[in-house]
């Protein structure tokens, strides 16, 4: 019972290219190569907000709130 050997692996990835094609085999490489590139693109644009804004902190009191909802009436 132990691991699977290379040969064990080859013969699943040829029963899977029969079953699938290779045409849909490649498809879904491109698929989670894009979803790979796009997580990685929103990572690193994550940190770049955080970096500016850790160096460009909003004001804190930059004029009065509007504590009032839509629903209360000010008499």
């Amino acid at each position: 019972m132990g691991s699977f050997s290379i040969w064990h692996w080859l013969v699943l990835l040829a029963i899977i290219a029969l079953v699938f094609g290779t045409k849909k085999l490649r498809n879904v490489g491109e698929d989670v190569g894009a979803a790979i590139k796009g997580f990685k693109k929103g990572m690193q644009d994550g940190e770049a907000d955080q970096a500016q804004l850790k160096a460009d902190p909003p004001a804190a009191n930059a004029g009065p709130a509007n504590n009032t909802s839509k629903n209360e009436r000010v008499d």
